[in-house]
């Protein structure tokens, strides 16, 4: 059965408070959670968002995914950086700017989780990636608390993530916690986002998988205008569609949806 995730409740005569989850596992309850995948899933789901797909089923397992398999659904993930067997697509953002059905289905190795452990503890989840940064922090404008999750490698911290995070915590508004400093820290650290994608795990493993295309892909900064949102679960699968759409364009590269029914990823 579908729990359909709804919005923020406010925390009367409270500071505002920003915090970042360096990995999944140090998420704190908050109205917000923004999940942070910059290669790659939050990448994905946003390019296939704005391309046109209606949502995306976000799944924990490979088996999962090809359960909901059907037609006008494009399977699409990554294991260790590559597409399994038998799917349509792997991970590559670009890959989703032709549309191939109406809803994608979606598992990766780190941020599928890491949106099943935003949703476990708190009201909204957000998806934010480079690609569309100026959406997100338009979003957030006056949300209230918020908390940054890092999706990482492989249960670790990855610079990217982190240094997105940073790079969103200081724009907003609010008392932050120490994890929120250090995000900050690392963002100021990496002057280009290029820098920052390449300088981590995740990077390795993609150029040694022969995606070096897509680090470059991933560090174009707010060239979409779209907010992926988790509307609902069920069990393993989360549906992802668009925040209260509008003429959202490309400004120069799109979003996922979820629909009822770890590496770079």
């Amino acid at each position: 059965m579908w729990r359909i995730l709804r919005g923020p409740r406010a925390r009367a005569g409270a500071d505002i408070v920003i915090n970042v989850a360096l990995t999944p596992a140090s998420i704190q309850p908050a109205p917000v959670a923004v999940v942070i995948d910059v290669l790659r899933a939050s990448s994905t789901i946003t390019e296939a968002l704005a391309a046109g797909y209606r949502r995306i089923r976000c799944c924990r397992t490979i088996e999962q995914a090809e359960a909901l398999r059907e037609p006008g659904r494009v399977i699409a993930g990554e294991r260790a950086c590559i597409k399994p067997p038998g799917f349509e697509l792997g991970n590559s953002p670009a890959a989703f700017r032709r549309l191939r059905g109406q809803e994608v289905v979606l598992t990766t190795t780190n941020g599928c989780p890491a949106m099943f452990a935003a949703a476990a503890v708190c009201d909204r989840v957000l998806v934010g990636s480079l690609l569309n940064l100026e959406a997100i922090l338009a979003e957030l404008d006056g949300a209230g608390d918020v908390v940054l999750v890092c999706a990482g490698t492989d249960g670790a911290p990855a610079i990217e993530d982190t240094y997105l995070a940073g790079r969103i915590s200081a724009t907003l508004g609010g008392a932050r916690s120490d994890s929120a400093r250090i995000a900050e820290a690392v963002a100021a650290a990496h002057p280009r986002p290029s820098t920052a994608l390449r300088a981590g795990r995740g990077a390795a493993a993609l150029l040694a998988a022969g995606l070096a295309a897509d680090i470059d892909w991933c560090a174009q900064e707010s060239v979409l205008d779209v907010v992926p949102q988790l509307s609902a679960l069920d069990g393993d699968v989360a549906l992802v569609d668009e925040s209260a759409p509008t003429s959202r364009s490309r400004q120069e590269p799109d979003l996922v949806l979820l629909s009822p029914g770890t590496a770079a990823g």
